[in-house]
């Protein structure tokens, strides 16, 4: 059985650009209800524990510096089949790869500046919700 929660953040490159309003837009049109919304910024320490499961690979390094470089947005979206759902959506991780019209697609410029963040898994969608939100600032 898949969740109805999954969890996304719009990295510093989407929110520098000014592309967050027609992400948000992008994410509800598509169906998902936002149960938690948060403007934060990482810091270096908060980016490194947050992809932790990564610290093996190259990428790591330079991941968590861009991701604490600038202000995100965190959210914990609903709908059924949320995570598949939502990867559908945001389209694959390489904007150029991407399918047409999703928010990568749209909005990212790079590999690494892919625009947002959508968790692959229901797990990975838990942990990493509970990560930003506290259950007080989520709506039931």
């Amino acid at each position: 059985m898949t969740g109805k929660q999954t969890f996304t953040m719009i990295k510093p490159d989407a929110m520098a650009n000014g592309d967050m309003g027609n992400i948000i837009q992008a994410i509800t049109d598509a169906g998902f209800k936002c149960k938690a919304l948060k403007l934060t910024q990482l810091q270096l320490n908060q980016a490194e524990a947050f992809y932790e499961i990564h610290n093996e690979r190259p990428f790591y390094n330079d991941l968590c510096d861009f991701m604490s470089s600038g202000p995100i947005i965190a959210a914990i979206l609903e709908k059924d089949n949320a995570v598949e759902d939502f990867r559908k959506l945001i389209g694959a991780t390489d904007p150029l790869k991407a399918d047409e019209n999703t928010i990568r697609n749209r909005w990212g410029t790079s590999l690494s500046y892919n625009a947002v963040h959508g968790s692959d898994s229901d797990e990975n969608a838990i942990r990493e919700s509970n990560f930003f939100f506290s259950e007080i600032e989520r709506l039931q």
